[in-house]
């Protein structure tokens, strides 16, 4: 229950007790009564009507602190949150797989709803495993064990109705029903209808292993009373991190990949630089501001100059009071927005600076009417290492049969059309798909050294399977005008 309802005569303490017990969903006093459970929808997952009080309660009060949250984490939360996995995923360190961990589902999860209640449930560390970044570099992803990511997701379903209560509006990333396209219609909003002259992108330098464990609990303290559930994140921290057959543990860091790892980080983000920011621009700020943030990427608009120059100031200084730092190189402050290319032609200074987010490279435009627009692209690093990373593929899949291959291509061009065919980025989704139909005529004449396939043949076969080019995405004010009507 909330810590809100102590301290209160008797009386009026027992119909406290009684309303959060209602509000909380915990078992009554005189009685054991199920929680229902509310029927699901196309829109909105089902979701208890215990969860559903503790966001009402949440919602009343941003200071009240839960004492009894475990209890909702029972054996069908544990149920569903098994089948939000990726059943696909690779297996953690204990090698047991998705498909393997379904036989005698029930049983296990009873098993494991008994073990995390009585206390005895023990996080294993997280595989070490590296993916290529666009740039090059190495990233280190943490899998866990398919128990870990089971209770970990049921703890993230439950803790999400006291934090999506609590998160600003200018934060997207890793939440339920927000999208990195939504941060992208929003940060071309702002820049299109704020008086927007300066864009500060800013760039984390290594988040995730640079996460204080201290820091984080104390940030979760603010909320979270119920010790049980500190204990399980601790735990998971940890747990830490197994390469090459040594375990390493460390004060600082959340492994990405682990499923509770987003909301973690969105947590400490929220203390650290959400509010503070929200703050800065309520007490210090003279002109616009703008800011949108997507886990770690965070872009922020000035009106002014030495106003975006101060907070850059003021934003290492606080970032360096919880352990994180600013990447000198990636961090840039350029100018950009509706003035720029005026004022930059009149000081011979060339064209405005671009800044990339979220995949896309922003640059300021004119229209054919004259008016200034921001459009976006493909970034190019994006786009050819998209296109390296078929091209290998396709030399291990060289003697599929042609329609098994069809259908693989088809379905990584409309995943590719899905995330960047947005207006103004009709070149580099043509020429994307393009150089896709290119390395599968070169993939086919290897198959065969006597007869050589011709581009007419092809291009056939080609559009039978590859999804024509066509922009998906309505203008960004639409879709933000449809969120936000006010």
């Amino acid at each position: 229950m909330p810590e809100t309802a102590k301290g209160q005569p008797k009386g009026s303490r027992e119909k406290a007790s009684a309303a959060a017990e209602e509000v909380e969903g915990r078992r009554s006093t005189k009685g054991n009564v199920q929680q229902a459970v509310t029927p699901r929808t196309q829109g909105r997952p089902g979701v208890s009507i215990g969860l559903l009080g503790v966001r009402a309660a949440a919602r009343r009060d941003k200071r009240t602190r839960f004492t009894a949250l475990l209890h909702h984490v029972n054996q069908d939360l544990l149920r569903d949150s098994f089948y939000k996995l990726k059943k696909q995923a690779a297996p953690g360190v204990d090698g047991v797989t998705w498909r393997e961990y379904e036989v005698g589902l029930e049983e296990r999860l009873r098993v494991l709803c008994d073990r995390v209640h009585r206390g005895s449930y023990r996080a294993l560390p997280s595989r070490r495993t590296y993916i290529p970044k666009p740039d090059g570099r190495q990233r280190p992803l943490g899998i866990a064990a398919v128990e870990d990511k089971v209770v970990q997701q049921a703890l993230v379903t439950v803790l999400n109705q006291i934090y999506e209560v609590d998160f600003e509006g200018y934060s997207y990333g890793s939440r339920p029903g927000r999208s990195p396209h939504q941060a992208l219609d929003a940060l071309w909003v702002g820049v299109m209808r704020k008086k927007v002259n300066w864009v500060l992108d800013a760039d984390i330098r290594g988040f995730f292993d640079a996460i204080s464990h201290g820091w984080l609990l104390k940030f979760l303290e603010h909320r979270i009373a119920d010790r049980r559930v500190l204990r399980l994140v601790r735990k998971w921290l940890r747990a830490g991190v197994l390469e090459e057959g040594r375990r390493s543990v460390t004060d600082v860091g959340t492994p990405q990949g682990a499923v509770i790892s987003p909301l973690l980080a969105n947590i400490y983000l929220h203390y650290v630089l959400d509010t503070w920011t929200k703050q800065w621009r309520q007490r210090s700020a003279q002109g616009d501001v703008i800011i949108v943030r997507y886990v770690d990427d965070v872009v922020l608009g000035f009106q002014h100059r030495v106003e975006a120059e101060r907070y850059h100031r003021e934003l290492i200084e606080r970032l360096g009071k919880f352990g994180l730092e600013l990447h000198p190189e990636k961090t840039r402050l350029v100018e950009f927005g509706r003035f720029a290319i005026p004022n930059r032609r009149k000081r011979g200074a060339g064209r405005p600076e671009t800044f990339n987010f979220l995949g896309f490279t922003h640059i300021c435009a004119v229209r054919r009417n004259g008016k200034f627009t921001v459009k976006r692209k493909t970034m190019a690093k994006r786009l050819s290492s998209k296109l390296k990373g078929i091209r290998v593929e396709l030399k291990r899949r060289r003697h599929e049969p042609v329609p098994q291959l069809g259908k693989w291509l088809g379905s990584v061009v409309r995943g590719f059309l899905n995330y960047h065919a947005v207006p103004d980025n009709w070149e580099p989704i043509a020429e994307f798909r393009k150089q896709v139909r290119r390395s599968w005529l070169d993939a086919l004449r290897r198959r065969s050294q006597r007869t050589r396939l011709t581009w007419a043949r092809f291009a056939a076969l080609a559009d039978l399977w590859l999804p024509p080019v066509r922009i998906l995405h309505p203008m960004p004010y639409e879709r933000f005008d449809a969120r936000h009507p006010r």
